[in-house]
């Protein structure tokens, strides 16, 4: 920040000198010629003798110029402490690598679980980087740095032993004794990102209102009360910071949502408002995928390949790369180009044969709610709204519809969570 406040007041200084030597210097005319036009201050007139200038001007100028100097000392000085500095960390690296080959290979554990969590978790056993205890493998999730909290969530989600005695040790960890249940939801959600899976999510959830009570006694009556009410929490999340939920639920309507859910009883409506006005304040952080990471971002897709789509202003068509990755489809100018043209989120859509098109082989993806609230790059490079009410897209055989209908209907789910809810409530009643 400093070099770039220091740059602009260089630039600024500069542009007041050469302005200066303008003045001094004298404008040169060619007869039968107008004079050289000064596109950098209309205020000057051609002239064709010399101007002095005044003292005053003497004085601007010699401090100018003594500035100008200055920062320039200043910032090649910043340029050397910058170079220094990385040296220093780059030799530190490098000596820890050296002095312990253990070192070394604990950050190639680390890489190798970014890229695979089970099988970077195999490599850091089999090296004794981490003891083949539940006790210990969660304080590594729990503590390493530089971790992709995608991956942790993959390796807590399996449904094995291990990784399931992992998992509540893991949540263990979190100190969430006298928390809100608000402030220990923003806690344990931020440690990893949730998977997708909605039994993945079911139990790291289960796991995470059975340690909440734990430390929590007296708040609720029951664990399945933290559990459902932990839900209608990060539902109420996403109907309110979710910018295509056209209907925001009022403080009242998320009261009557929760009735009943402390074993038949009503919780205090304080606390109900309590936890809507802090999510309304502020909405949960959830750790995403590195943005630059477009390796992992797309790694492994349900399905690729080039289709042609139609344009939303401009009704021509043009050939994409198309590519279907968490609940997303993504289109490319070509499988090279790492920036997406555009990112269809799929959730609440639907998709049908477009037999209507001329268009051979042709597919609609749409909304019954209007515009579908999706993204693209204009010819500036800049991320606006589309304005699609439907993507109309045709494959080059049939086959290839059908399988990218077939991939794409997979994709479109209900609200999880919502199940889910719906599912413990039931089970609540029944129970009681």
């Amino acid at each position: 920040c400093w070099l770039i406040e220091l740059t602009c007041v260089l630039f600024h200084s500069s542009r007041c000198f050469c302005h200066l030597l303008r003045r001094r210097e004298p404008r040169m005319t060619t007869i039968g010629l107008n004079p050289l036009p000064d596109d950098r201050d209309d205020s000057l007139q051609p002239y064709d003798n010399a101007t002095e200038l005044t003292d005053e001007e003497e004085k601007e100028l010699a401090e100018i110029r003594r500035r100008k100097a200055e920062l320039k000392r200043e910032i090649q000085t910043l340029k050397d402490e910058i170079r220094a500095v990385t040296a220093e960390m780059e030799a530190m690296e490098n000596v820890d690598e050296k002095t312990d080959p253990k070192a070394k290979q604990a950050n190639t554990g680390r890489k190798k679980f970014n890229i695979n969590a089970k099988k970077g978790m195999a490599y850091l056993l089999e090296q004794n980087l981490v003891n083949d205890t539940p006790e210990d493998i969660a304080a590594w999730l729990y503590k390493t740095e530089n971790l992709d909290k995608t991956r942790i969530g993959e390796y807590l989600g399996e449904n094995y032993e291990p990784n399931l005695t992992v998992l509540k040790e893991f949540v263990k960890l979190h100190e969430i004794r006298g928390l809100s249940l608000v402030d220990a939801l923003r806690q344990f959600l931020w440690s990893f990102r949730l998977p997708g899976e909605a039994q993945k999510i079911d139990r790291m959830m289960e796991a995470f209102a059975q340690h909440y009570s734990d430390q929590n006694p007296d708040v609720f009556n029951s664990t399945d009360t933290c559990y459902v009410l932990s839900f209608s929490v990060i539902m109420l999340n996403t109907s309110l910071h979710n910018p295509s939920v056209k209907n925001k639920p009022s403080v009242d309507q998320f009261v009557v949502m929760n009735r009943g859910l402390d074993n038949g009883q009503d919780l205090p409506t304080d606390l109900l408002i309590s936890l809507y006005d802090s999510i309304k304040k502020e909405p949960f952080k959830v750790p995403e995928e590195d943005e630059n990471d477009l390796t992992q971002t797309f790694f492994n897709p349900e399905k690729q390949g080039w289709l042609t789509k139609q344009g939303g202003h401009h009704k021509n068509w043009k050939k994409r790369y198309f590519v279907l990755k968490d609940n997303c489809l993504y289109y490319f100018k070509s499988p090279q180009h790492k920036e997406p043209k555009g990112i269809v989120p799929l959730e609440l859509l639907q998709v049908r044969d477009a037999l209507e098109i001329k268009k051979p082989y042709c597919f609609e993806i749409y909304s019954n709610e209007g515009t579908i609230k999706a993204c693209k790059l204009d010819s500036e490079g800049k991320v606006v709204e589309g304005h699609h009410s439907s993507y109309r897209i045709h494959a080059d055989t049939e086959e290839e519809k059908d399988e990218w209908v077939k991939c794409i209907k997979a994709c479109i789910k209900r609200d999880q969570f919502y199940e889910m809810l719906i599912a413990r409530k039931k089970k609540v009643q029944k129970t009681h």
